[in-house]
């Protein structure tokens, strides 16, 4: 396989995956983290590898290592492997997605932003998705009339933080997320519930759905449930652990519990919640974002750059979800093509870095988007 993102959290899962089973890892493409990619190329002894920046470069135990974006894409194009798994976290992954969709190879796709920039114009046909919640819909798929596909939430690290201190909260406890152990973006769209928006994009790409919803189910033990046109609902439930997903997209099948079964008598009290706009502001333009899924470029890149000035302190967390509201506000017309989606990320961009924050009326804000 091809493994983007080898560091991170769906990287090593990956990586436990193929040392299970012995299989061979062509090519690691990592950001900055020089010491665990010099453990995985020990191990794994790849053909190819690739790194964000010169310096990391400087660092890596690998003769010939490529550096950069355009490294990623020349990696993915002279890999002879039919796989690629996209685990890179942002915008990042939307290129090397396009690149293996184009060269016909197949996508273990668990980068949410290339959907949700542009599953307008992305052929999904070879693609399996690696979220929980998409592995849980798909596992669940029958031949039969659906009505409505639900996905569901942990809630995030402040789902019981009261409402009054979430505007303020610092990173430190936006970043211990009660269930899952992810990446510091990641965290932070799960405590915004913007990693939710995310996935109901995705869901509509990838499954061609329109009737979608998510509801916040705190144990995560069920990832995602079928509600057929006959009032009956499927649900699927699991341990936490991305290597189940990641088995049946790189194997094809899997016949055995990789991940472990679970012990229902030990489980938590199972309760599902409505996702609550006052906590999750975003959650205001859910419907509207559906009615015009391609959209979604907008909220990725108010978000990526929101998330950037949070880290960097220069706003705090309840400013993220009001950046996103006043992009998507901003810039109402979808975009008709992959080259307008990315000029569109990049004006969102340079929109987004240097908005100001200003409080918004959430009731003004709902309304303007059912107007719309």
């Amino acid at each position: 396989m091809v493994l983007l993102g080898s560091t991170g959290s769906i990287g090593a899962a990956t990586l436990s995956v193929a040392r299970g089973y012995h299989l061979e890892v062509e090519t690691l493409v990592a950001g900055k983290n020089a010491d665990r990619l010099n453990e995985q190329i020990a191990e794994f002894h790849p053909k190819r590898v690739v790194v964000a920046d010169r310096a990391t470069a400087e660092k890596v135990n690998f003769a010939g290592v490529k550096y950069g974006d355009a490294a990623i894409l020349e990696a993915i194009e002279e890999s002879r492997s039919d796989l690629v798994v996209n685990a890179l976290v942002g915008s990042t992954g939307l290129a090397p997605t396009l690149k293996t969709v184009a060269l016909g190879k197949r996508l273990a796709l668990a980068n949410k932003e290339s959907l949700v920039c542009a599953g307008a114009f992305i052929d999904t046909a070879r693609i399996t998705p690696i979220d929980s919640e998409h592995f849980g819909i798909k596992y669940l798929l029958a031949d039969r009339a659906i009505r409505r596909l639900i996905i569901t939430a942990s809630g995030g690290a402040l789902r019981d933080l009261p409402i009054e201190a979430i505007e303020h909260a610092p990173i430190e406890a936006v970043l211990r997320h009660p269930n899952w152990s992810m990446g510091a973006k990641i965290t932070i769209d799960s405590a915004t519930m913007v990693n939710k928006l995310f996935e109901l994009l995705e869901a509509r790409w990838l499954f061609g759905a329109h009737e979608i919803d998510a509801l916040i189910e705190r144990s995560s033990a069920i990832h995602a449930m079928i509600e057929f046109a006959d009032g009956c609902i499927s649900a699927q439930a699991s341990r936490t652990d991305m290597r189940l997903a990641i088995a049946y997209a790189v194997l094809g099948e899997l016949n055995e519990p990789i991940a472990g079964g679970i012990d229902l008598t030990a489980l938590e009290p199972i309760r599902f919640e409505p996702i609550d706009s006052a906590r999750y502001p975003v959650w205001a333009i859910k419907e509207p974002l559906l009615q015009t899924p391609a959209l979604g470029v907008v909220i990725n890149a108010a978000n990526e750059a929101a998330i950037e000035r949070y880290r960097a302190h220069e706003i705090s967390f309840g400013a993220i979800a009001r950046t996103v509201l006043a992009a998507f506000e901003r810039f109402s017309a979808a975009p008709v093509s992959i080259d307008h989606a990315l000029a569109l990320h990049d004006e969102v961009l340079g929109w987004t870095k240097s908005f100001l924050c200003k409080p918004i009326s959430l009731t003004l804000f709902v309304l303007l988007s059912i107007a719309r």
